[in-house]
């Protein structure tokens, strides 16, 4: 599905965006573990549904399509699940994304987990044993996903789990959300530079939790108000303090000219006061963040601001090569862009080319993140359901705020 963007005037609204699919995943993972766990706004992504699916198939084969974060959540689940014996596989892409460390890890931990293909890839022959200690060492400097997963289901070993780390952590609030989840549930936790502890959870009593709804989806909404300046976009089911690392695009966006005003469980976006400087060039370090690389580039792009990003060395390896596929995409647009392993600089302009058709290479962000252009030049989004990884409804919220959005014939 092939859609075609504009914007005839982009109109204030009130938005109720998903439940976060960072929190809910790791809250299905650990009421997989302790079935007394109630878990209220529930994500409704993709992602989420696929992880709900595969914790209540009872399949030997499990296919976990595009979605990383169940493949990563999965491994370690199912490899300490004395009994289950079977395959975990994804799509073609999800094949092609590292897995070893984590394999690697578990081996520690005496689980019994084969390549069916490419060693160091999934998909994953595994057949589930009880842990053999609590003790791993691993690369601090990879996927906290992959530590996150290890933390998780390690809260269920009967001495906990301890990581020695490797290198420098990254990624550090999305590893802090899956430790103040695991406290909430009873959990001791530790971390340090060197190490990660997690006690036992024991016996679960009846516990409710709320997923606050999804940061990461919010910024979109950051984008188009710096982009079109509509009098206001309110957001509900925020809190000023969160547990989602991606919250800290209230301060990222500042600088172009996005307030937040919180009210209750809502946040209310509007243009600065003041008239906004715009800062010739945009600098941030996204090593805590990244998942925002894609919006704050496209965004920049979009006010004639040049930015200089770092801390983006994990892009290469999610749902696509995110560092080139942003450099393809924005250069249609007439964007210069240069990019390394770990950083993204793009040149100021304010020539933006029209009707662009924009590749979205199965990344939900690369749909999101260049959807507020439509707010300059008439664009079109391709295999735009793609969107239903993370943010199903994405779509019709932006024809609430005014954009015009039809399918191409």
């Amino acid at each position: 599905m092939n859609l075609i963007l504009s914007v005839p005037e982009l109109k204030s609204g009130e938005l109720k965006i998903t439940g976060s699919k960072s929190e809910s995943n790791r809250l299905l993972i650990l009421k997989a573990l302790y079935p007394a766990l109630d878990i209220a706004n529930l994500s409704n992504s993709d992602d989420t549904r696929v992880l709900e699916a595969a914790l209540n198939s009872g399949s030997d084969l499990i296919d976990i399509h595009h979605a990383g974060t169940s493949m990563r959540f999965l491994t370690t689940y199912l490899a300490m699940k004395p009994g289950f014996e079977g395959v975990l596989t994804g799509s073609e892409r999800m094949q092609q994304r590292p897995i070893g460390v984590l394999v690697d890890a578990l081996r520690q931990l005496g689980a019994n987990i084969q390549y069916e293909k490419e060693e160091g890839y999934p998909p994953l022959r595994i057949k589930g044993v009880a842990p053999k200690g609590n003790t791993v060492r691993i690369a601090a400097n990879i996927s906290s996903q992959y530590l996150s997963s290890l933390l998780l289901t390690g809260s269920s070993f009967e001495e906990g789990i301890r990581l020695q780390l490797d290198g420098k952590l990254t990624s550090i609030p999305y590893l802090k959300m899956t430790l103040t989840l695991l406290e909430a549930l009873g959990a001791k936790t530790e971390l340090s530079e060197s190490e990660v502890r997690v006690s036992p959870i024991g016996q679960l009593a009846t516990t409710s939790f709320t997923v606050e709804s999804d940061w990461s989806s919010a910024s979109y909404f950051y984008s188009l108000m710096a982009l079109g300046a509509a009098d206001h976009i309110k957001l509900r089911s925020y809190k000023a303090s969160s547990l989602q690392g991606d919250s800290a695009l209230v301060e990222l966006f500042a600088p172009l000219g996005v307030s937040s005003e919180f009210n209750a469980d809502e946040v209310s976006l509007t243009l600065s006061k003041k008239a906004v400087d715009l800062p010739e060039v945009y600098s941030a370090d996204l090593v805590d963040t990244p998942d925002l690389a894609q919006t704050i580039a496209v965004c920049c792009f979009g006010l004639g601001v040049g930015c200089e990003l770092s801390g983006l060395h994990t892009l290469k390896i999610k749902e696509t090569d995110r560092l080139q596929a942003l450099k393809n995409e924005l250069e249609k647009f007439g964007a210069q862009v240069n990019i390394t392993d770990n950083h993204l600089s793009l040149r100021p302009s304010n020539q933006i080319k029209p009707k662009v058709r924009v590749a979205t290479y199965q990344d939900h962000r690369m749909a999101m993140a260049f959807a507020p252009l439509a707010l300059k030049t008439e664009l079109v989004i391709e295999e735009a359901e793609v969107v239903s990884k993370s943010y199903p409804e994405f779509w019709d919220d932006l024809k609430t705020l005014g954009f015009s959005i039809e399918n191409e014939r």
